[in-house]
């Protein structure tokens, strides 16, 4: 046995894992570990490719579109371990790893995808699939593999190819730096707070979130705000510091966009135009033409019509708020204009004033572990689901937690870990993945699915408390966990959330109406010092007050959609300045000066840190159209629970992975498609006469 050979031997990530569920052994692996893992995994799998694209027998499902099914198994295993863990709780010798590989991996796809005798084989049986007897799940698979190798140009000549090869690998390395770069910037800064004056405003829940953040970074008896969500929105909310909510807001709108080394303006330049080069390539007039040709939406202008529809009376909402805080400034004694920065500051108050309700009054009674509980009974009462905490099993960090998934009759569905808190090594935002997902052909393989979120966590013996919005953010990757652990088909191609992006964020937008139902808020929203239900009176003033603020809402995720949709509708690429691109399309929409977009370009992860949501965005916006039509099903049989519509959900949306067209698995379960008119009543967005 070679030195290499033993090194594989004893690496964690390609032996049997023993541990409860198969989850991976975390604290036995180390970054040395990752690399030799992908460099015999992808052998591997290059070995099974070179089999099935060199068979001298004639093309079936089996030997090809099943074989290829079967293939890359232990990549997947070491991928699904390391890409977690990148994002989740990442280091130097990580990323370091996750920029080496990038490249690597993107030129491995590009051997399958445009290896041109496998794609005769897969075309072949593609032209005669309508002879071959396949089943409905099959032809599915069959489809979708022809799509896939068109898409990465299996068609192209050699020469194309390798220039399309080279663009791929290219902008895979470009990605990570991307993201790499966000990351750097997010745990850079740092807003120290010390002595009263400072603190001014500050609620006892935000000071304590901030001493502990303090206390990780050294600075006992001190405070800190960070850039994670959880942290400086409270801030710019409840400090009456003008002077240090200017200073941070400015800092987390600039992440990206420092003119330093993790400036990304020059990636975003380079990424744009080798999306153009790609499309054209491909036949597309623009990379929003290619991107979109495989999504419900089909066409740019199709998102563009549900853009403008929506952003009328989204800008008019937002003027009339706009108008509200400055009024609400005056009124005590505050003589400015009302800037980005002042926005959440004054809001609280007009909301205080218009619903009589106190954030620091009503994030007492949203608990995280009480509402990790009220997820949990919504789909025990809509799926029959049971969730059983393991109490001894590996760990990446010592925070996460893990349950086993039973259904009604006790079978085991899978395994669910949950990793709250926001940290130091872990990217912003909130998030669902995999560690394995589910499927049926190479043996009855249940999933490990995770929910990443960036919480405050509570100080020393307190509970962590959650906003409204952050209870909705579980509800939410909760709805997205649901469609991994429920995913019920035979092929892995098409398990659990690999479906088109502008569906994949209806099961997860729809979870979200149930933390809204008074019966799950009045059992699990509970004070978390008295025990005590929350007040019928506050919980219908927390109702009535749902759509407060929607202008500002809307307005902020509609412009980074409208950016990201017109930049890669663009076909002269050609010197781009990011940041004047920025502001040309946001003067076009007529932008609200007191408003920024959601996501500012130079930090722009959704869109810039890989492929996922380019052109994309818009796919929120669109599954929202479907989960507020798609609630209304429930709310016409008077019953949020109701079993026969939470069966039929299940069986043509949660558990059905990628087996239908998903306008077909919409119709299926609706009975037809929706229009906008749900979504708008939902956000409160309807214009009366006066309005319009």
């Amino acid at each position: 046995m070679t030195a290499s050979d033993a090194a594989l031997e004893g690496n964690p990530l390609l032996t049997p894992w023993t541990t409860p569920f198969g989850l991976p052994p975390f604290e036995r692996i180390a970054p040395e570990h990752y690399r030799p893992a992908f460099d015999h995994a992808l052998a591997e799998q290059q070995s099974q490719i070179a089999a099935i694209a060199e068979s001298t027998e004639a093309p079936t499902f089996v030997n090809t579109i099943e074989a290829l099914e079967r293939s890359g198994r232990t990549l997947k295993k070491v991928g699904g371990v390391f890409f977690n863990l990148a994002g989740s709780h990442t280091n130097d010798a990580l990323q370091a790893i996750e920029r080496e590989m990038a490249p690597v991996l993107a030129k491995h796809r590009n051997s399958i995808f445009m290896n041109e005798a496998l794609y005769r084989r897969v075309a072949a049986l593609y032209e005669q699939r309508e002879s071959l007897g396949l089943n409905p799940e099959q032809m599915r698979v069959l489809d979708r593999y022809h799509t896939i190798f068109v898409r990465a140009g299996a068609k192209l000549g050699s020469e194309d190819k390798k220039r399309l090869a080279a663009i791929t690998e290219r902008l895979a390395s470009l990605g990570t730096q991307f993201s790499q770069n966000v990351l750097t910037d997010e745990k850079s800064y740092q807003l120290v707070l010390d002595g009263e004056a400072d603190l001014e405003g500050l609620p006892s829940f935000l000071r304590e979130a901030a001493a502990q953040a303090a206390e990780e970074r050294g600075l006992k008896g001190k405070y800190v705000i960070t850039l994670s969500r959880s942290s400086i929105e409270p801030f710019l909310q409840f400090s009456r510091r003008r002077d240090l909510r200017e200073q941070a807001f400015k800092a987390w709108a600039a992440r990206g966009d420092n003119g330093n080394e993790t400036d990304n303006k020059a990636i975003i330049a380079e990424t744009a135009a080798l999306r153009a080069e790609r499309a054209r390539l491909l036949g597309y007039e623009t990379f929003a033409d290619f991107k979109l040709s495989d999504t419900m939406a089909k066409t740019p202008d199709n998102v563009m019509k549900l853009l403008n529809d929506v952003w009328t009376p989204a800008r008019a909402r937002a003027e009339q708020e706009r108008n509200d805080l400055q009024a609400q400034a005056q009124s005590i004694g505050d003589n400015i204009a009302i800037e980005p920065w002042d926005w959440r500051y004054y809001a609280d108050q007009v909301r205080m004033a218009q619903h009589n309700l106190d954030e620091a009054v009503i994030k007492p009674y949203f608990q995280l572990d009480r509402m990790i509980e009220a997820a949990f009974e919504t789909a025990h009462r809509l799926f029959g689901l049971s969730f059983q905490e393991l109490k001894e099993f590996p760990k990446y960090h010592p925070d996460i937690r893990a349950w086993q998934v039973v259904d009604a009759g006790g079978q085991d569905i899978g395994t669910f870990i949950g990793d709250y808190f926001a940290r130091s090594s872990k990217r912003s935002g909130a998030w669902m993945s995999a560690f394995r997902s589910q499927e049926r052909l190479t043996g009855d393989i249940r999933p490990i699915i995770v929910n990443v979120m960036n919480f405050a966590k509570g100080g020393a013996g307190e509970p962590s408390l959650l906003s409204f919005d952050d209870a909705r953010t579980l509800f939410h990757e909760f709805g997205h966990g649901l469609h991994g652990l429920l995913s019920n088909v035979t092929y892995p191609l098409l398990a659990g959330t690999a479906v088109s992006t502008d569906f994949v964020e209806l099961p997860s937008q729809l979870y979200e109406h149930w933390l809204s139902q008074p019966e799950i808020l009045r059992r699990y929203a509970t004070h978390y010092r008295t025990g005590e239900p929350i007040p019928e009176e506050l919980l219908e003033r927390l109702m009535a007050a749902r759509n407060f603020n929607q202008g500002f809402a809307t307005v902020e995720f509609l412009a980074s959609a409208f950016v990201d949709l017109e930049l890669h509708r663009r076909k002269d690429l050609s010197n781009l300045d990011a940041s004047a691109f920025e502001a040309e399309t946001l003067q076009k929409i007529s932008m609200p000066r007191e408003i920024i977009m959601r996501h500012r370009t130079p930090h722009f992860t959704h869109v810039f840190s890989g492929d996922g949501y380019s052109s994309g965005y818009y796919s929120y916006l669109w599954s929202e159209v479907l989960d507020a039509d798609a609630f209304t099903a429930f709310e016409e049989t008077g019953d949020a629970f109701n079993r026969d519509m939470a069966e039929k959900l299940k069986r043509f949306i949660y558990s059905a992975g990628n087996l239908r067209d998903p306008a077909e698995a919409y119709t299926a379960f609706r009975g037809r498609l929706p229009t906008a008119d749900a979504l708008l009543a939902k956000r409160g967005l309807v214009l009366t006469g006066a309005d319009a």
